[in-house]
């Protein structure tokens, strides 16, 4: 297991799956409300520079329930890369506590904090990332289809920081992952080499959403103004018509596939009412599957695992 958790390309397949493994066992032991406390004694502290509901309450219920204590430091905590230099917090923040988790906008101080701090960085989202999200999001697809290799994904949307997590992921398990974004809103062209290198999963790109989910067992979506971009959300909304997943776009898979989302949902705009709320809907699934993924990367981390 490498020091931090920064990128899913940090870590093996075999990795991977041990993470999936143990967090498997977190939740049932979550789920039982077990007295078990391997991170008694410890603290995390938790910068957010972006703020997040789901990011904070899973992080810091899972540090708290799995015996230690987390601390949140809000924007106006720390002025990472303003008010301070990012090496500094990184050297502080070590001196304090066992672990650091990071929610950022800018990837590069996620870097120069793994970098200075003597204890594991975990990413819980940059603008170029956000691979706890994605894990979360496999172990789940893993308890509801039983298989994690040759799944096929069509993902609609912006090719944001989520489809950087979905391809670094396809550079390590085997998945077929078809990507539906509009001209000017395709994935970063460098990840999206560096999974095609990998030589493991078959990656389409289009623009034509009805095309990316034939066939598909997932058909999962984004925001398509993401925190940071809400200036442009007029714009964004123009052109992503057409890309909102509808029960008509479902039907389109031609068979049963699961539809999936990150959260925050924009209902009637990226997906509408009737997908979140019908019964092939997985996305609080995804969402509760967030604690218990992180509870093993940070176990696994901490050498607790």
């Amino acid at each position: 297991m490498p020091d931090h958790f920064l990128h899913i390309t940090d870590l093996t397949a075999d990795e991977i799956r041990a993470v999936f493994d143990l967090a498997a066992t977190t939740k049932a032991r979550f789920r039982a409300r077990d007295d078990w406390r391997p991170l008694q004694g410890m603290t995390l502290a938790m910068i957010f520079a972006k703020p997040s509901a789901r990011t904070r309450v899973s992080f810091e219920t899972g540090f708290h329930r799995l015996g230690g204590h987390a601390l949140y430091l809000g924007p106006g905590d720390i002025g990472i890369g303003q008010r301070e230099a990012v090496q500094d917090i990184a050297r502080v923040l070590s001196r304090y506590n066992d672990m650091i988790m990071a929610r950022l906008f800018d990837h590069s101080h996620l870097l120069a904090l793994a970098e200075h701090a003597t204890v594991p960085v975990v990413n819980g989202l940059t603008d170029y990332n956000h691979p706890c999200q994605i894990m979360a999001d496999m172990f789940t697809i893993g308890e509801q289809l039983a298989r994690r290799s040759e799944v096929h994904i069509a993902y609609i949307g912006d090719g944001n920081n989520i489809v950087n997590s979905w391809l670094r992921l396809a550079a390590r398990l085997p998945l077929r992952l078809a990507l539906a974004c509009p001209e000017g809103y395709r994935p970063d062209a460098e990840t999206l080499a560096l999974a095609r290198a990998a030589g493991l999963s078959e990656i389409s790109v289009t623009a034509d959403p009805k095309e990316a989910v034939q066939g598909a067992d997932i058909v999962y979506t984004d925001v398509w103004a993401s925190m940071g971009q809400k200036d442009e959300a007029e714009a964004r909304r123009r052109a992503f018509a057409g890309f909102t997943v509808t029960p008509e776009l479902m039907a389109a898979t031609g068979r049963e596939s699961l539809f999936m989302h990150c959260l925050p949902a924009e209902r009637g705009f990226e997906v509408t009412d009737e997908v979140m709320e019908a019964p092939y809907s997985i996305v609080f699934d995804q969402a509760e599957n967030r604690m218990h993924v992180q509870n093993a990367i940070m176990l696994t981390l901490l050498g607790k695992g």
